[in-house]
């Protein structure tokens, strides 16, 4: 096996934490992953996987990785940025076997660093490899890290879950991977969408409550290599839109408690777990992409219909509804189709800011929300304005918003949000801020108006999204607008926060993780998130540091002073790809 470190992640700087704050709120809640897995013998199942992951690059913009087999070892490379960043046509073409498991990343557990990104790997105790994607949060990590113990450090220094997925897997002395399957996975609490591999067959699990979409795709084709004819070509993803970018017809969920393995006998099933469905309801709002199908349901179909409801049981006289681009688009389509007001563009959206880019001047900082959105003073200027967004987080950007359209000559600006209000984080893999960072936590609907500056304010209700999204209530997961968990949740889980796993690690793995975590405070990423305040407190401690002034800049200064031109390991660090020795389990290169 070969692990292979890419060098393609550019990032800019950050010059304050308002400016931070409203990038962050602008980027919206961000998913844990996408996930994408490919059995396709003859095949370039590497391209395919490319294509797939573009595909659900909505689903996370921090690093990026493939790992390929071809029936006698596993190839991984991956790195911190987008798809396109991350992969070029020699890249790919250097990735050669029978199947390839795909991943593209948001953190929302452990840090920003290419120990974190995926595919994991692992070297199996009973011989070989695997490599795993996931997608979603366990709820149960420290419990499965104190049971790994120093086994936790064998592998990458990764301080994710997903590595502990991989690390459970690989220590099992079953002689196949199908009973490491069957012995891990019913102890996972949480959610997870898991898409691995050994050397010559491919998997996908998903939990028993199915929080996150997973589904399986056939890619036929009968002109194609006679290898592929007997069982066919299998490709799963997270979404729906990833089966459709490489030419695969849909073919069914995977379902919640399935473990399903793809061969040259073609897919077979077993149960680790009785289903329990909960489907993550947000998944409808601004997860998914409008194009992709979960459950049977349109997502776009659904957001159309969000916003009809939300024109009926909040009316407003107005003279034009314009949407935030680009998830408020379809609900501002239904809610002018029910209201009979005009539908109009009314913000121009640069889709590129949040990624990668300079740091801007005091001038543009100022006016950061103009970075992200700027209005067509022409369509606003003297008219009533329906102002339609998918949700609010920290009002950042709604307030920002407001403001600017007044400035642009609007003469009423009324909010609708084709969500309820966001009051509770959510613990299976959506990124929300804190409790204490979601502005309609402590405030109600006339208090969250006033803050935001609008003549009005107005959420559909639970009732209303649940019956658009046409679900049966019981088997969704609607906990961050109602708090009620499907999988029950410890104290430890609840405030530990993202970097919990850190706070176990080991001498100067953890410091550099942690400091590279709070770097991020000051430095905009590859999508502008940030790890909230309330994960600075201790932090000084966890990194073996004694802080005295502001944490984020002695955390960067110590990363920057003490590490050096140095890597993890004490050796010098080198620049361009490097690529560690064949069967080294892993090792960071």
């Amino acid at each position: 096996m070969s692990v292979t470190r890419g060098t393609a992640a550019a990032r800019g700087a950050d010059g304050g934490q308002d400016w931070a704050d409203e990038l962050r709120d602008a980027a919206g809640p961000q998913d844990a992953c996408g996930v994408f897995g490919v059995w396709a013998p003859g095949e370039d199942v590497a391209n395919l996987t490319y294509y797939g992951l573009y595909a659900l690059q909505h689903r996370g913009q921090e690093a990026a990785g493939i790992a390929v087999a071809d029936g006698r070892s596993i190839v991984v490379f991956k790195e911190l940025g987008l798809v396109a960043q991350v992969f070029d046509e020699r890249t790919l073409s250097s990735l050669s076997g029978h199947l390839a498991v795909g991943h593209t990343r948001y953190s929302t557990t452990g840090s920003s660093t290419w120990e974190n990104a995926q595919p994991s790997y692992r070297t199996r105790r009973s011989g070989g490899g695997i490599a795993l994607a996931h997608n979603g949060n366990l709820t149960n990590i420290m419990e499965l890290a104190e049971e790994l113990g120093d086994e936790r450090d064998a592998g990458m220094h990764a301080t994710t879950d997903s590595d502990l997925i991989t690390a459970l897997l690989a220590r099992h002395d079953g002689p196949t991977l199908v009973e490491a399957a069957l012995a891990v996975l019913p102890r996972l609490r949480g959610a997870f969408s898991l898409v691995f591999s050994d050397e010559s067959t491919l998997y996908a699990a998903r939990d028993p409550h199915g929080i996150h979409p997973l589904v399986l795709g056939r890619l036929d084709d009968e002109a194609k290599a006679p290898a592929a004819a007997g069982s066919g070509c299998w490709v799963v993803a997270s979404e729906t839109c990833a089966l459709d970018i490489v030419g695969a017809q849909f073919v069914r969920e995977i379902e919640p408690g399935e473990l399903l393995i793809i061969d040259a006998a073609g897919p077979r099933s077993r149960r680790f777990a009785p289903a329990d469905r909960h489907g993550c309801l947000f998944e409808f709002v601004y997860l998914a992409r409008p194009d992709s199908t979960i459950s049977g349901r349109s997502v776009h179909a659904t957001r159309v219909e969000v916003g009809r409801t939300l024109a009926r049981e909040a009316p407003v006289e107005a003279d034009l509804v314009i949407p935030v681009p680009q998830s408020g688009v379809p609900a501002a389509v239904g809610y002018a189709e029910a209201s009979g007001i005009p539908f109009g563009e009314g913000l121009v959206k640069n889709s590129y800011v949040g990624r990668t880019f300079i740091q801007p001047s005091q001038t543009i900082r100022q006016r950061g929300i103009r970075l992200k959105l700027n209005p067509l003073r022409e369509v606003i200027e003297g008219r009533r304005l329906v102002v339609v967004d998918d949700s609010i987080v920290r009002g950042n950007t709604q307030r920002a918003l407001v403001r600017m359209l007044r400035e642009a000559g609007a003469a009423e600006v009324h909010v609708r949000i084709s969500s309820p209000p966001v009051r509770w984080p959510c613990f299976y893999g959506i990124d929300f801020a804190t409790r204490a960072e979601l502005i309609a936590s402590g405030a109600g609907v006339e208090q969250v108006r006033e803050s935001l500056g609008a003549d009005s304010l107005a959420y559909v209700s639970l009732e209303g999204l649940v019956a658009a999204a046409r679900q049966p209530v019981n088997e969704l997961c609607r906990a961050c607008f109602d708090g009620i968990y499907p999988v029950p949740l410890s104290d430890s889980e609840r405030l530990g926060g993202k970097h919990r796993l850190e706070t176990i690690g080991s001498g100067q793995a953890t410091g550099q993780a942690l400091a590279e975590a709070f770097r991020r405070r000051v430095v905009v990423g590859m999508n502008g998130a940030d790890p909230s305040p309330d994960d600075l407190d201790g932090i000084g401690d966890l990194a073996g540091l004694r802080l005295t002034g502001d944490p984020v800049e002695e955390l960067v200064g110590a990363r920057e002073g003490q590490l050096g031109a140095a890597g993890p390991t004490g050796e010098p660090a080198e620049a361009g790809p490097r690529v560690a020795p064949a069967g080294s389990g892993g090792g960071r290169p």
